[in-house]
Parts: C-alpha cells; sequence; structure tokens
C-alpha cells in the first residue's frame, strides 16, 4: 500500500488559480461536487481528462491501481499539468496502490465519478462493478473489446438505470470542428439534399482512420504499455478506433435519433490484419528490452503482428456505411495521424480530407453533383445558418466545389477535446440523465464493432 499527495510546486500557481477559480462549486442533482475517483489508469487519455481544471470538480482526485509504469506515467503527467508555466492545474491526487485497487475503489466510496481509460480486457469489468455500486462512470473507448464484453456492457446499462447513475464514453471526435461541420451541412436540405442509400461497392458514408503506434502526446514522446500490443488486452483496431467511426457515423448521418441495434443494423463484409512491429521498434515505443511472454503467440520470426488493422460495411436504417481503420509504425516526418470521411447527397457530397494538400490538417469540402444551375445561390443562402453556429467560416470557391474556410480559433487540438467531451458530460450530471438517444446509440456502436470481430475471426 502506498498513499502518495501530487500537488502544484509553487505558491504563485495557488495564487493564480484561487483568483480565476469560482467561489462555489457547482453540484450535481444528488447535491454532491463531482468528485473524481480514477481506477487504474492504462492509457495517456486518462491524464487528458485532467489537462484543465473545472469549476465543478473538486480539486482532490482518488487514484487506485496496480503498482508499476502505467500508474507512474500517468502520475507523472498529472505533475507537468500541476508545475506548467502557464495556465497550470491543482490536483490533489490521493493514490493508493495494491492488488486489490477495484475493491478499495468501490469500497472507499471516495467520490462519486469514476475515469476508466486503460487495459480494455479490464475495462468491462470495471464499469460494471463501479455502476453496480452506484458510482457514474467516463469512461475511455472502446467499453467492450468483443462478444462477450458487449453483453456484459448490456447489463451495466440496465444496472446505471436500475441505480440512478450515468454512464458515458468518450467520444472526442464529435469536437472536431470539421466533423461538426459535416453534420451540420448534411442536414441542411438546400445545401447536402438526401443522404444517399448507397450500395455495398459505393457506401453512401466511409470513414477512414490512420494512426501510429510511435508519437508525441503533450510534447512528450508516448511510451505506450506493453499489454497494448496484446490484442487480447487492447482490442482488435475493429473494436478500438473504429468505435469513433461508428459514433461518428451514428451521429452525423442520424443526428439525435434512437438507433436499434437489433432492427436498424445489417452486417455486411468485415476485415482484419496485422501491422507489422520488430522489436527494435516495439522497444522504442515501450522502453521494454524484449516482447513480453503473453506476446510470444503473435511473434514470427522476430517480427510482431499486432491486428490493429480492420474494415467494418454495414448497412445502418437502409444507408450502406463503411468504417476503416488503419496502424502504421510512425509517421512520416511533419505528418501525424489522418482522417478521411465522405458522406453522400443527392445535392453535394461532404468531403474531410486531411492529407499533404491539407498540410496534413482537416480540411472540408462541398462538391456538388449534377449541374443544378441555382445550386450555389442554395448553398450561399444555406451556409449561413452554420455561420451562426460557427461565426467566421466562409466558402471558398475552388475548381471541384467549395472549400470550407474554418478560422485558427476553432483548431484546439484533440487533446482539449477531452475536457470539451468531460465538461458535456458533466452538463449531464447535473441534468441527473443523458440525452434519450445516447445509450441506445452506444449499444448499437458496440454491437456493430463486436459482432463485426467475431464475423472477421471467422474467416
Amino acid at each position: 500500500m502506498l498513499h502518495k499527495k501530487i500537488m502544484a510546486p509553487t505558491a504563485v500557481a495557488m495564487a493564480m488559480f484561487t483568483a480565476c477559480s469560482p467561489t462555489k462549486k457547482e453540484e450535481t442533482s444528488t447535491g454532491k461536487p463531482i468528485k473524481l475517483v480514477v481506477v487504474e489508469p492504462g492509457h495517456f487519455h486518462a491524464a487528458l481528462v485532467q489537462k484543465q481544471m473545472y469549476q465543478d470538480v473538486d480539486s482532490v482526485v482518488h487514484v487506485y491501481a496496480t503498482d508499476g509504469p502505467d500508474v507512474n506515467a500517468y502520475l507523472a503527467a498529472i505533475e507537468r499539468y500541476n508545475s506548467r508555466p502557464e495556465n497550470p492545474t491543482q490536483w490533489n491526487e490521493q493514490v493508493y496502490k495494491g492488488a486489490d485497487f477495484i475493491e478499495k475503489a468501490i469500497g472507499d466510496k471516495s467520490g462519486n465519478l469514476v475515469i476508466l481509460a486503460g487495459n480494455n480486457q479490464k475495462k468491462t469489468d470495471f464499469i460494471k462493478r463501479s455502476v453496480d455500486a452506484g458510482l457514474n462512470v467516463l469512461a475511455d473507448k472502446p467499453m467492450a473489446i468483443n462478444p462477450e464484453g458487449f453483453e456484459l456492457l448490456k447489463q451495466a446499462f440496465a444496472s446505471a438505470k436500475e441505480k440512478n447513475v450515468l454512464l458515458y464514453d468518450i467520444m472526442t471526435e464529435r469536437y472536431e470542428v470539421t466533423n461538426a461541420l459535416q453534420r451540420e451541412l448534411a442536414q441542411s436540405a438546400a445545401a447536402f439534399g438526401e443522404l444517399q442509400k448507397g450500395t455495398p461497392k459505393d457506401p453512401s458514408i466511409v470513414k477512414e482512420s490512420v494512426h501510429h503506434f510511435y508519437k508525441f502526446v503533450s510534447g512528450q514522446p508516448l511510451v505506450r504499455p506493453q499489454w497494448f500490443y496484446d490484442v487480447e488486452q487492447q482490442g482488435e483496431g475493429i473494436v478500438d478506433v473504429t468505435t469513433h467511426l461508428i459514433d461518428m457515423i451514428q451521429w452525423a448521418a442520424f443526428p439525435e435519433t434512437v438507433i436499434n441495434y437489433e432492427s436498424d443494423v445489417e452486417l455486411g463484409e468485415v476485415k482484419r490484419y496485422p501491422t507489422k512491429l520488430t522489436l527494435d521498434q516495439f522497444k522504442a515505443s515501450t522502453k521494454a528490452d524484449s516482447f513480453p511472454a503473453y506476446l510470444t503467440k503473435d511473434v514470427k520470426d522476430g517480427v510482431l503482428d499486432v491486428y490493429a488493422n480492420g474494415e467494418i460495411n454495414y448497412k445502418l436504417k437502409g444507408v450502406h456505411a463503411k468504417a476503416v481503420v488503419i496502424w502504421n509504425y510512425q509517421a512520416p516526418e511533419g505528418t501525424g495521424d489522418t482522417h478521411y470521411s465522405i458522406m453522400k447527397g443527392s445535392k453535394a457530397n461532404l468531403i474531410i480530407r486531411q492529407g499533404k494538400e491539407q498540410n496534413f490538417k482537416p480540411v472540408l469540402y462541398i462538391e456538388p453533383v449534377g449541374n443544378a444551375a441555382d445550386y450555389e445561390a442554395q448553398l450561399a443562402e444555406a451556409f449561413k445558418a452554420a455561420q451562426d453556429k460557427f461565426p467566421g467560416i466562409e466558402l471558398k470557391k475552388i475548381a471541384k466545389g467549395w472549400e470550407v474556410v474554418i478560422p485558427q480559433k476553432y483548431d484546439t487540438g484533440h487533446e482539449a477535446h477531452f475536457a470539451q467531451v468531460a465538461e458535456k458530460y458533466m452538463g449531464f450530471l447535473k441534468e441527473g440523465k443523458l440525452p434519450e438517444w445516447e445509450v441506445p446509440n452506444m449499444l448499437t456502436k458496440y454491437y456493430i464493432t463486436t459482432e463485426a470481430l467475431k464475423k472477421a475471426q471467422k474467416k
């Protein structure tokens, strides 16, 4: 057992915090301040939730974990946030380390909101045990990585309803501005028309995401846990990053609409294949000297096969969609993770590209289909509604249509989206409920990913 306190190092920083903080904490619907409980943080996303302070949240955070590099990396990140010269945070981390960490976390009841971002093999069980104990849960994706996990997740949502607590996953991509604008414009009959049904060979919605194992986060080289490369613990790519892509398809194509996975989903062709990593690459990413014993099953001729890549083709409410995730080891110099998305309408296609031509920053394009003479006038009028919600955006005429020019102020970066998700969720806590469509749509999302994995593995 080890108790540790992490506080900001300077009186000046404390004074800065006191000066800019509200004098009264907001409270949840239960009348209690929001108090965080961080359980077994094994992914850098756990720390990113705490990259800023929240007026609703107590600065004391109770952490429960096994002793080791995962929790130490999380604590080091919090220390960096607390000691940075600009806008330092003021988290006071109370840490318990021990094999019985989950029992302690549930038994102590030291907070009312559990943050889960770590080993996905264990996560669904931690979710279920937390909500059973009457604790709210904000969990990193994925909340389930196989069909068995999906069944347990269904039970967790049922328990959350019974206990009157909120279970929610961290969907950061909803807060990326080009995604938000694509969704906004797709609802405009004048600008987009009707969402096309598409075909299996030519889906109406395609989302493709390219990621990299070796990368920098908060200015530091990311050291990944060794278990991150074990698909039995992290989950295959088809159930991991595709969670975001499936969520975006539902959220953009059928906003605020309840989706029933039993009647609204038809699974089509699925694929899975590995990314191959050398021992040197594994060492650079994890700082380990060798492959751990649990990965030997995936090592062939000294090369590690990680089934991080996948493709899911399916129909959602009659619309053909495709989600693709690709993992490479490292991005070329000056580049990073990329995203491609297209939604096909009867009047125009809405396309997000993020390649070399876009300087590897996502850019939204509007490309009309057909030769409607009055389309430009219709688009200009329809675009005013989007400008009301996103002041400063403009249309720029290009050869194939228009580029949506977005002011720099909207480019907050991926790391900032975690705070936006957390603040949205805290608003739900104050209201005491989630929107009606969120829970069924989360279930649909994890049904699609876990059923796709089962089908792909049979192949």
